[in-house]
């Protein structure tokens, strides 16, 4: 009886923490906003999840700009495959936290794990 007492509560404490945290993970997938978590989110698990899943994106994106300025040819050709797949997975990011989902992105997500706040 009290370990299911423990378990409504822990799941009322994880809705708690994904409503708390919501606005700001949804917002974490675009572009520089992820920043916004960090500031203004940062003991929140959710919120910090996708955010550092966005901050990972975020970089990947400013790398592959500087890729295609400094590699004129080849540089342009890597930039169009690499935002192709930072708008697909900051899209599907998007709609894990619209659905208030832990989400781990293919390679993004191995990369957010490791950063540390």
């Amino acid at each position: 009886m009290v370990e299911e007492a423990e378990i409504i509560q822990d799941n009322e404490s994880e809705e708690e923490i994904i409503r708390e945290g919501f606005f700001f993970a949804v917002i974490s997938y675009v572009s520089f906003l992820c920043i916004l978590a960090f500031l203004f989110k940062k003991n929140n698990k959710f919120s910090l999840f996708h955010a550092k899943q966005g901050l990972v994106l975020f970089v990947t994106e400013t790398i592959a700009v500087f890729i295609s300025k400094i590699f004129p040819l080849l540089g342009i050709f890597l930039y169009k495959i690499i935002m192709f797949f930072c708008i697909v997975f900051s899209v599907w990011g998007f709609f894990s936290a619209l659905m208030g989902k832990y989400k781990k992105l293919p390679l993004i997500g191995n990369i957010a794990e490791k950063i540390i706040i």
